[in-house]
């Protein structure tokens, strides 16, 4: 009786562990974005129209960058809990519960623009060295403190078939990217003859294109800044086929810069950052109508809302136990 006793109270802490830790998975698409709404920037969740736009994270330090898991389940995103100075990676549940840092070590830089891999297990980011104003990118494993130094780039955006990370590549010129996961070498299907400066990618879930911000006109070499501030505002969104073919410009050039640009699994539409009226706010594109929706309209700060990530359960993949997910180490917690 006694080892019974002691056996159902043991799967009562494991599963019922593992049923606090796994979040609700969202039955329907969200998006989720940052906002300084609140006073400083807290990671949302809306609706694809814009609707039902809900605080995630409710904390006085800088919580922003988020990205789904590919189930789902789970948030990555990026906070400066461990000092203004610093930016590190956290996770969380899909309803802001159960905050944790990634990594044991804390960083002495920043740890930003994370990424998935498609099965869940790995995550590429940029790790920036403020003493040095240096950039590199990474490929960690969850569980694990090491993370590898990957070729240089900006913006990961890990691919569905999980072959690949496409980023950009610079600095005097962007280019559109993609680094092969398992022999490191470098591809890059879109001559600047075509665009000449590429940034930020975002995969369709089929893997067959990519929507980019990008600027057509010959910016001169990074260091020129009035010359280059002068052609900021022609930076727009488009897509691309994974092969380089098909370029298309999706916004128009008129008005500020448009950046950040999320496709929608489904590649119908794209989700993007553009100022209006001093502020930042985020608008939605039909790729085919091109019908442009603003999905958020509030703000107290020029950098009022922005960037975004895109998650529909009809692309994701089945909800499993992850034990790497759980063996990290658990950080402050929410409204700490």
């Amino acid at each position: 009786m006694r080892f019974l006793l002691v056996f159902c109270m043991t799967l009562s802490l494991m599963f019922g562990g593992v049923c606090r830790v796994f979040g609700k998975v969202p039955t329907t698409p969200k998006i989720l974005f940052t906002s300084t709404r609140d006073g400083n920037r807290e990671v949302y969740v809306m609706n694809p129209d814009g609707s039902e736009q809900v605080n995630l994270t409710q904390h006085r330090a800088d919580d922003q960058g988020a990205v789904w898991s590919p189930r789902g389940d789970k948030i990555l995103f990026v906070s400066n809990r461990q000092g203004t100075r610093v930016r590190d990676l956290y996770l969380m549940n899909p309803d802001g519960t159960n905050i944790r840092r990634v990594f044991k070590k804390k960083t002495t830089g920043w740890r930003h623009r994370p990424t998935w891999s498609p099965d869940g297990r790995q995550f590429a980011y940029n790790y920036t060295d403020r003493d040095r104003f240096e950039s590199r990118l990474y490929l960690g494993t969850f569980g694990e403190e090491d993370a590898e130094l990957l070729p240089y780039g900006s913006s990961p955006a890990w691919s569905p078939d999980g072959s690949e990370i496409a980023c950009h590549i610079g600095p005097q010129t962007s280019r559109l990217t993609f680094i092969n996961v398992h022999t490191r070498e470098t591809e890059r299907p879109l001559p600047t003859k075509a665009l000449r400066w590429q940034f930020e990618p975002s995969w369709s879930a089929a893997g067959d294109r990519l929507a980019i911000s990008g600027n057509k006109h010959p910016l001169p070499e990074i260091l020129d800044r009035a010359l280059h501030s002068a052609w900021k505002n022609k930076q727009t969104i488009f897509l691309v086929n994974r092969d380089g073919t098909g370029l298309r410009q999706l916004v128009d050039e008129a008005g500020p810069y448009a950046q950040y640009p999320v496709l929608s699994p489904d590649g119908s539409e794209v989700v993007y950052t553009q100022e209006i009226k001093g502020q930042l706010q985020i608008f939605k594109i039909d790729v085919n109508s091109q019908v442009r929706t603003q999905l958020t309209h509030v703000g107290i700060f020029f950098q009022a809302n922005s960037g975004g990530d895109w998650f529909d359960p009809a692309y994701a993949l089945p909800v499993s136990p992850q034990p790497m997910l759980l063996t990290t180490t658990w950080g402050e917690q929410k409204k700490e």
